[in-house]
């Protein structure tokens, strides 16, 4: 049926009559005295009538009906009573859709009693007759409501309608009649259009209802003699209307499809329920009249007309949804007409299938289909009557029918859209319940050979197709889980594991649902059955809770979010008592976990927070959560590593299943101790949860507030009353805290997260508590002083956005008194740092001046200080109107608004007249687009619709408008210049090249390109000396008096800038400000020839701008003003996007060279133009013209003959790059689906063109057709199949692409043939075995398809003869879709046929090696896809062994011996082979006795000279080596040769095999390390079996001899792993080295390695090793090894913020690997300074950038000892703010062990003065001058996590108690004191004179600078405190 909206508030008005027709209603009511009841029913409607209020009107109309019903015949006045029933009726016509007081009426009116049922129905009918025969055609929507409102549950309506009936269809015909007109006259004009579509869908719908409901009333007026002709004329044309509707392609779908029903309605009305009606129905179906003869004559003819050919396929899919709709199918089948109308029914479905090609069309196809299956149920259920044997048959599993529908299910359940999924996934379930009732039942779904298969086959399809989730779950419902887990007992672990991947996650979710609900209903049946209920629920948990534990564990932490989303609460949903289970298993025996999961304690927490959700877990009042977790555990958890765990614990605090729950004063406490550390988050996905949690605390708190003040009222109780206050106190003492603490962060030099969270946080605080200073409950502005005010004002000025809104909004919430923006001077001075910045050359100032603008557009003062500084500047500004009364809110923000906007012009009017005559000035001085940015933002804030100043805003816009353009016409000679990026002139156009050459005139000299390179000084006196206006503030650029230093990027970001701003600006003006239309007079702003005129400089900007950042934004603009466009009331403006398009259009087909438009640049704006026009469209429209776009676009875009030069193909190149665009744009979604195989084709054959325009431009519509075809990337892996489509569905969804991909395969083909040794490369060859190798075969494909892909095999096997490799490998892949799994076996085997038996000299070696690729990838797919072995007497083994010379040495191509040992790899590596085991040993033989004879082994085989392929050859080598030596020698005869080959591959000249050699050693040390690990260690020895002692010291030698930086890398990892494990025994050669020796050369390699990250990484991650061992084994003489302090030194080198992530990442591991041998040993092995560096070190790793980094680093918690941390970080795992707090800590704590107290001081004393660290000299509090480089996107090296504040202070804290312990020395360390007493002196002092001499507010003006100084004068401040008390 037809979709339905959802419903609305109805909407009460009062009645509107004309004042005529009311005065008369009145005078006609009016009564004198008498006729009690009847008398006051007439007054009370008078009343009614003359009230204005319409819930008023509403209580008298009820007041009346009861009045009305109390009436008896006896009292009753006719001309009355006649009055009082017409007042109703026409009071009834009269009223608006939906309208309550209709209701009301026809309530009163049907509780008349039985003997005025009559006269009512009689003045009823006349209201409503008048209304038919007199309705002008704009009150046909009015008229058709109210026909449909008599029949909505109105007895007397009904009765009105069927008394009315000839008249209600001629009037629904003629208004049909109408619509259907005027329709064909509203081209362009979308809202008009829509409307009309609304309003032929209701009288459509309102059709239908009258034939329903007057069934009775049709079937006698058409058995009726006399008026039987005009019924029937009028039934006729009505028929015809909704005829045109199902032809007519411009209906949307809606209306179609209602269409549909009426006509199957309409003959079922006519003719009855017989057998004649499912023939005609049947007829037009088929399209075939001879059905139509039962048909009564007038039908037949209009059904005639719908028969005829060449009719759109949707009419068969709308004539199905009314058979299947409006007939009934319950019960048994009244004839055999009907049971063929049922089988046709879905044959007709599935013939459209493959021909429609909209999105929308499939929706109502899949919805059809499952309607179907339901009506096909419905037969199948009727009851006493047996059902026909043939339908029986049909609707059964096994038949043709159920096969197809099958088909068109595997082919639709990837669909993109989710309704045709799901109708799909409906439709499955049906077939099911079909196949069950049509069969004979079976008792168990294993003795059901079509359920049995089926369940198989389901299960073998790969996991990542959708489609496959839904069917199953349609299994587990009808037949139970036991059924799957009998055929996939590990269905449970794969599903839970399938969780990591979000987009599979909800669909694996609801599947395991269903599983385990099912599952469990199973085991409690059968056990209550037997008796064993005591075991059946631990089954149940070993079933399902046991694998979710182990992957809560052991998996990734991103793997596992999904799975407390979707799966863990409908799992504790299902079975709550799981809780305790889980509790249990986690703490007493957990599974083990693995580096970077969650671990048992995440786990635990992830468990109790989604039990906590689900109100599983018991309240606070019995202990924190029912006693279930200890305190300790929860602090542990809150500031655990793993961002996912403290978030699991700060839910399981935060989140209550009541909202009005108290929180705890433990939750409170909780909170406190997860804050601190959490604030400065980097990840914004943990910055979201964490305000979203302490949202939920802060509400439950404010809704327990309401309810403690209520109890505190109402209770009696004193001790119950005195519990209540001491909650509220310590609710008031917390959001206290929460709120200074929040505050007090906000500090210059907080990080942008920190910042950002707790501005969240604030904001959220004001918004539920508010920051009053009154006698509120908490009075929280109390706790704000100016200083917190002052630095929230501050952030306004950060580089952030986000920052930046979240500071404003915080502004207007804090108490006006600390703010302080009241009090005129600093009005003033904000204003003027906001003046200041919107001149700023930085882009980001320009931001920052906007949000200060809009800060102070509420001041009062605002005005006063605009006209100050118009006077300092010399502008002429109105002062500020006068009024006696203060003014409003509303007021005093437009007067500022409009004040501001105004100054903000005149200053950009006199900075556009200057930079008219000097850009470069402008650029330099006052770039333009800061003025414009803080225009657009003062009128965003602005309400348009409601300003009372009307004339002074008309005049401003107008101002705007025109400064706009002229603000243009300065900056577009640049931006629309050939080559805009450098600004080179290359423009030969004469118009744009005379802008472009005065601006290049300032530039001299010209024949140099220093301009580009370095800055360019502007003589002043040449700028300066023309005659000014007043005198003109100039920013600091210009202070120094010397000239303005301007480069060529910063000319061009002023321009392209400015450009930016006027789109942004005109777009604004455009879409915000009312019409003014000359027609009315309301107070409208801009213009219809002023929006016109904007329209026109977009579209010369769009397709004459030639730089991307230019178009890209006038894009912007474009677009608002094309969305104003299509909801404007003027019909002239709507039409302009259609006229803009047909002219573009025509542009375009008719350009050429010549022509304006861009030809390169990917047609630079014309896409954007384009997209800007048809995005407008509305999406609910019938898209007329995207389709119209589109059509002409592929007409242009094909090839064409005369199309065959550079200037002829123009119009080609622009045709594609919009398609390309259309194609890109998700606004258009589903919409350009139908038009994709034409692009396909248009891209493919644009390959064909001689131009290479052309083909670059078919190479980017192709790629953006893959990705539109096969979704975006989704992984690394190319071949993916997520991003790949079985055949089938491909071809069904894109049925155009099977015949042209065909004929383009076979033509390209028949190029491919290398025997004459040419090289021929058809143009598309490639791209069609791209696309076809983006197809896969799909287990369900079954035998036969209907776009059977067989055709395809023998052209992609010939393609495999390529002379290019590239294509040979691409016809292999492509080959793969295209052979059934089933069909492998064979098809290798007739490929191996092909293959040579012997040496010949006519082989053709690229034949040889394309089948063998062929036959390699069919292998690998066939070990993927089938998980069975290939079936005995394939004939493979025998092929393979019968061409076994192709991999010896008898064949002289070296790219066949590869690829044959590829194959042989493929069937003799693995340990579960595809063949038998007597056939893979007898060729695993063959292929050892290949290597051992090859040039890889045999010692006396002469050195092969590298040709072509040698190096593949020998790679193919090393793998056959690799298995047979490292992998699984024991398959391949044991040891003894295992040994040999490693050292042959290890000794091999080429790096490559030695790489892969090495690489396949470490993958096997690797997997072993993780089995011992597992099996809890089990014998060592088993390692060395495959790696003896002559290839050990082979390795070692290696690492001390191999040049090449890769192998070496790779070996030394190799080493890293075998030397964890026991000490390696070193040799060089034959000679043995001792430890220290080789540490000091691998040290020298570490040193000397940093330009190879990978090896420096390997190398020091060795030696840090080998100083481990070193220092276990004689710590007390490890300070006498030399290179230890030299090895300090090279890890602290590799922790600087400049080393690479990698090398970083290193170091923090290394560091924690000698936490407990170096850097916490009380023995201080490598002496006090070595040791403090490393420790530093380690610091700076804590406060690194990245997130992994500082995550690495924190682990060295876990390594330290015990006794020397605290309890509540004692082996956990910490996040790096707490691990950085508990590390200073540890070291304060070790200086005192080590007995260094005094040293230690002193030296962290050093840190905390910056001495050494990067950046930090004396020198560096000078402010930069005028000769620093300024370069406008220099960054530098921003650490945006680090704060170095909040490092001094936890440092200086640390030192001050380290001061107070006892047993330093003091006294010998003066000298040293004394020093650093004076450098902290100066320091503090260059600091402050440097703060002092910055501008005033610098934290807006120079906030980078000010933020530097400021922390150099606070480290220098802190170091003379520790001195002081040293003192």
């Amino acid at each position: 049926m037809v979709v339905k909206k959802k419903k609305t508030a109805a909407k009460v008005q009062a009645v509107v009559l004309d004042e005529e027709k009311l005065h008369e209603l009145i005078a006609s009511l009016s009564v004198d005295g008498g006729q009690e009841g009847l008398g006051q029913l007439a007054r009370t409607l008078q009343s009614c009538l003359e009230l204005s209020e319409p819930v008023q009107q509403i209580q008298l109309v009820k007041k009346a009906g009861s009045q009305l019903e109390a009436l008896r015949e006896e009292e009753a006045d006719g001309a009355l009573l006649q009055a009082c029933l017409h007042a109703l009726s026409l009071v009834y016509t009269s009223l608006q859709a939906k309208n309550p007081l209709r209701r009301a009426i026809a309530s009163a009116l049907s509780s008349a009693p039985a003997w005025m049922q009559e006269p009512a129905l009689g003045t009823l009918s006349a209201c409503l007759s008048a209304c038919l025969s007199d309705a002008a055609s704009e009150r046909y929507p009015h008229v058709v409501d109210t026909v449909a409102a008599c029949l909505d549950s109105f007895p007397l309506g009904e009765s009105c309608i069927n008394q009315l009936l000839p008249e209600v269809l001629q009037f629904l015909h003629k208004g049909l009649s109408e619509y259907l007109h005027r329709n064909s006259g509203l081209t362009g004009r979308h809202i008009a259009q829509a409307q009309l579509m609304q309003s032929c869908l209701a009288a459509v719908k309102t059709s239908v209802l009258v034939i329903q409901r007057c069934q009775e009333r049709m079937g006698s007026g058409l058995r009726a003699e006399r008026d039987r002709h005009e019924l029937e004329d009028t039934l006729g044309r009505l028929l015809g209307c909704y005829m045109h509707i199902l032809t007519d392609e411009e209906f949307v779908q809606s209306v179609q499809s209602t269409a549909g029903l009426a006509v199957v309605l309409l003959i079922r009305s006519v003719m009855g329920c017989g057998d004649e009606v499912a023939s005609v129905v049947c007829s037009l179906l088929r399209s075939s009249p001879p059905g139509l003869d039962s048909a009564p004559p007038w039908l037949k003819q209009r059904c005639e007309g719908l028969c005829a050919g060449g009719r759109p396929p949707g009419v068969s899919l709308y004539l199905c949804h009314g058979a299947l709709a409006m007939l009934s199918w319950k019960g048994a089948l009244p004839g055999p007409q009907w049971e063929q109308l049922l089988l046709l029914v879905p044959n007709t479905l599935l013939d459209l299938d493959v021909s429609i090609k909209e999105s929308s069309t499939a929706m109502v196809v899949a919805r059809v289909l499952t309607l179907w299956s339901s009506a096909a149920l419905d037969c199948l259920q009727a009851g006493e009557q047996p059902c026909p044997p043939r339908l029986q048959w049909s609707l059964s599993g096994d038949s043709e029918l159920q096969r197809h529908l099958l088909e068109h299910i595997y082919s639709h359940w990837e669909h993109p859209l989710d309704g045709v999924r799901h109708q799909t996934r409906s439709l499955f379930r049906n077939l099911l319940l079909l196949h069950q009732r049509a069969s004979t039942p079976a008792p168990d779904p294993t003795q059901d050979p079509y359920i049995s298969e089926l369940t198989r086959s389901l299960l073998g399809l790969e996991w990542h197709m959708r489609g496959k989730y839904g069917s199953l779950g349609c299994l587990v419902e009808l037949y139970g889980a036991g059924h799957l887990l009998a055929v996939q007992p590990q269905l449970p672990s794969h599903l839970v594991g399938l969780m990591g991947d979000h987009n599979l996650a909800p669909y694996a979710s609801d599947l395991l649902e269903r599983l385990f609900v099912s599952h469990k209903a199973q085991l409690a049946g059968s056990a209550g059955a037997a008796g064993e209920v005591a075991t059946w629920m631990e089954r149940w948990h070993q079933t399902w809770v046991t694998p979710l534990l182990r992957v809560l564990c052991r998996a990734r932490l991103d793997q596992t979010t999904y799975i407390l989303d979707y799966f863990l609460p409908k799992l504790l949903r299902c079975s709550p008592s799981s809780l305790a289970h889980m509790v249990r298993a986690l703490q007493d025996t957990a599974p083990p976990c693995t580096p970077g999961s969650r671990g048992s304690l995440g786990a635990l927490m992830t468990c109790l927070r989604a039990a906590k959700a689900q109100g599983v877990v018991p309240s606070s009042k019995e202990g924190l959560w029912g006693g279930l977790v200890p305190l300790s555990l929860l602090q542990q958890a809150l500031v655990h590593k793993h961002d996912q765990v403290r978030m699991d614990a700060l839910g399981l605090v935060c989140e209550s299943h009541r909202s009005t729950e108290a929180v705890s004063s433990q939750e409170m406490e909780l909170v406190c101790h997860f804050l601190p550390p959490n604030l400065n988050s980097q990840a914004p996905g943990v910055r979201q949860q964490t305000v979203s949690l302490l949202k939920k605390l802060l509400c439950r708190m404010k809704d327990s507030t309401v309810l403690l003040k209520r109890r505190l009222i109402q209770e009696r109780e004193q001790e119950q009353r005195d519990g209540d206050q001491h909650t509220l106190r310590q609710y008031k003492e917390f959001l206290r805290w929460l709120c200074v603490r929040l505050l007090e962060v906000l500090l210059t030099g907080s990080s942008f997260s920190k910042c950002l969270t707790s501005l969240h946080l604030l904001c959220l605080l004001g918004e539920l508590f508010t920051f009053s200073t009154g006698p509120d409950v908490f009075a929280l502005g109390e706790a704000v002083t100016s200083t917190h005010a002052q630095n929230v004002l501050y952030c306004v000025g950060s580089n952030f956005l986000e920052v930046k809104q979240l500071a404003a909004t915080l502004l207007w919430q804090l108490p006006p008194s600390a703010v302080g923006l009241q009090v005129p001077e600093q009005t003033l001075r904000v204003l003027q740092a906001a003046l200041d910045l919107s001149t700023s050359t930085k882009p980001f100032d320009s931001v920052t001046a906007a949000h200060l603008l809009h800060l102070l557009l509420r001041q009062p003062g605002l005005g006063a200080a605009l006209l100050h500084c118009a006077r300092e500047q010399g502008l002429e500004f109105p002062p500020p109107p006068s009024s006696p009364t203060p003014p409003s809110e509303g007021a005093v923000l437009e007067l500022n608004a409009l004040a501001a906007v105004q100054f903000l012009l005149r200053c950009l009017q006199s900075e556009v007249s200057r930079s008219e005559s000097s850009l470069l000035q402008a650029a330099a001085s006052y770039p333009l687009y800061g003025r414009a940015h803080c225009i657009t933002a003062i009128l965003q804030h602005l309400n348009t619709e409601s300003l009372s100043h009307t004339e002074q805003w008309r005049c401003v816009v107008s101002a705007l408008v025109a400064v706009c353009y002229r603000m243009s016409d300065v900056v577009s000679p640049v931006v629309q210049s050939s080559s805009p990026e450098g600004l080179i002139p290359m423009d030969t156009n004469s118009e744009t090249s005379v802008g472009l050459q005065r601006i290049l005139q300032e530039i001299q000299p010209r024949d140099t390109n220093d301009f580009f390179t370095s800055a360019r000084e502007l003589d002043t006196e040449r700028v300066d000396n023309r005659p000014q206006t007043g005198s003109t503030r100039t920013p600091a650029l210009n202070s120094g008096g010397e000239g303005y230093r301007v480069t060529a990027q910063m000319v061009l970001v002023c321009c392209w800038r400015s450009m930016k701003e006027v789109a942004m600006l005109l777009g604004q003006l455009c879409q915000s400000l009312p019409l003014h239309c000359t027609a009315n007079t309301h107070c409208g702003l801009i213009t219809e020839e002023q929006v016109e005129g904007v329209g026109l400089y977009f579209r010369q900007q769009l397709l004459q701008s030639r730089h991307r950042g230019a178009f890209e934004l006038a894009y912007v603009g474009f677009v608002r003003l094309t969305d104003m466009l299509c909801r404007s009331g003027s019909p002239a403006l709507q039409q302009l996007p259609a006229r803009w398009l047909s002219e573009v259009l025509e542009e375009v087909k008719s350009s050429d060279p010549s022509s304006k438009l861009c030809a390169t640049r990917r047609s630079a704006g014309i896409p954007f133009y384009v997209q800007a026009l048809l995005s407008s469209e509305p999406k609910s429209s019938s898209c007329s013209l995207l389709k119209m776009t589109m059509r002409e676009l592929i007409s242009l875009a094909g090839p064409s003959a005369n199309r065959t030069t550079d200037s002829s193909t123009v119009p080609q190149v622009h045709a594609l790059n919009i398609l390309r665009a259309l194609y890109r744009d998700t606004r258009l979604g589903e919409n350009v689906i139908p038009f994709v195989s034409d692009g396909m084709q248009a891209a493919v054959l644009g390959f064909t063109s001689p131009v290479w325009a052309v083909r670059n431009s078919s190479t980017l519509l192709f790629s953006t057709l893959i990705t539109r075809i096969f979704g975006v990337k989704k992984g690394k892996d190319e071949h993916s199949k997520k991003n790949r489509m079985t055949g089938r569905e491909f071809f069904t969804r894109f049925p155009a692409l099977y015949p042209f991909l065909l004929n383009q395969l076979e033509e390209a083909a028949a190029t491919v043939e290398s025997d004459s040794g040419q090289v021929k490369l058809h143009p598309s060859l490639f791209l069609l075995l791209l696309v076809l190798s983006r197809l896969y075969p799909s287990p369900m494909d079954g035998s036969s398809s209907p776009l059977g892909l067989a055709p395809f095999m023998p052209f992609i096997i010939r393609c495999g003869r390529s002379a290019v490799y590239r294509t040979r490998e691409m016809a292999a892949r492509a080959l793969v879709p295209f052979v059934l799994v089933t069909q492998v076996p064979s098809t290798v085997h007739k490929l191996l046929q092909e293959l040579p038996q012997q040496p010949a000299p006519g082989i053709q070696h690229n034949h040889v090696h394309g089948t063998l690729l062929q036959v390699l990838f069919l292998l690998r797919s066939y070990q993927t896809d089938s998980h069975r072995p290939l079936p005995a007497g394939s004939g493979i083994t025998q092929g393979l062994r019968g061409s076994m010379w192709l991999a010896s040495r008898e064949n002289g191509c070296e790219v066949t011996r590869a690829a044959f040992l590829d194959v042989l790899v493929c069937l003799c590596g693995p340990k579960v082979s595809l063949l038998d085991d007597t056939e893979v040993s007898a060729l695993r033989r063959e292929a050892l006795s290949v290597l051992m004879a090859s040039e890889l082994v045999a010692p006396d085989s002469p050195p092969s000279s590298p040709g072509p392929g040698s190096t593949q050859y020998l790679l193919s080598l090393a793998r056959v080596a690799l298995s047979a030596g490292v992998n699984v020698p024991e398959l391949w005869g044991g040891p003894r040769p295992a040994g040999r080959l490693l050292q042959c591959l290890l000794q091999c000249p080429q790096y490559e095999v030695r790489e892969l050699a090495l690489e396949g050693v470490l993958r096997r040390l690797q997997q072993q390390q993780e089995e011992e690990e597992e099996e809890e260690k089990k014998k060592r020895r088993i390692r060395f079996e495959w790696l003896d002692d002559t290839t050990l010291s082979k390795l070692s030698s290696l690492a001390l001899h191999e040049k090449h930086p890769w192998c070496l890398a790779k070996v030394l990892t190799v080493l890293r792993v075998l030397s964890s494990s026991a000490e390696l025994q070193w040799r060089d050669g034959s000679r043995k080295v001792s430890q220290e020796d080789a540490l000091l050369r691998l040290l020298a390699l570490a040193q000397g390695s940093a330009h190879s990250v990978e090896l420096h990484c390997a190398a020091l991650t060795l030696v840090s090793e080998l100083v481990v061992h070193l220092v276990n084994s004689d710590p007390q003489g490890a300070s006498a090894v030399p290179c230890l302090a030299e090895w300090g030194s090279l890890v602290c080198s590799c922790c600087g913020e400049e080393q690479p992530v990698e090398v970083k990442l290193m170091a923090a591991q290394v560091l924690v690997s000698c936490t407990a041998t170096v850097l916490t040993s009380t023995l201080l092995p490598l002496g006090l300074s070595t040791s403090l560096s490393l420790w530093r070190s380690l610091f700076t790793l804590l406060q690194d950038e990245d997130q992994d980094v500082r995550d690495s680093a924190s682990d060295f918690i876990s390594n330290v000892p015990a006794p020397l941390l605290s309890n509540d970080v004692s082996g956990a795992s910490v996040c790096p703010a707490v691990a950085l707090d508990a590390g200073v800590g540890l070291l304060c704590r070790l200086l005192e062990l080590w007995g260094r107290t005094a040293p230690g001081v002193l030296a962290l004393t050093e840190w905390l003065l910056g001495v050494d660290e990067a950046g930090e000299d004396p020198a560096a509090d000078e402010v930069p001058g005028l000769d620093e480089e300024d370069f406008l996107f220099e960054k530098g090296d921003l650490n945006l996590w680090a704060e170095p504040v909040q490092w001094v202070k936890l440092l200086h804290g640390h030192v001050c108690s380290l001061i107070r312990a006892p047993g330093a020395e003091w006294p010998e360390q003066a000298p040293r004191i004394h020093l650093l007493s004076t450098r902290a002196r100066a320091q503090a002092f260059s600091s402050q004179r440097a703060l002092d001499s910055l501008p005033a507010l610098p934290q807006f003006s120079s906030a980078m600078e000010h933020a530097r100084l400021l922390l150099r004068h606070q480290r220098a401040t802190l170091a003379l405190d520790v001195l002081e008390r040293l003192r």
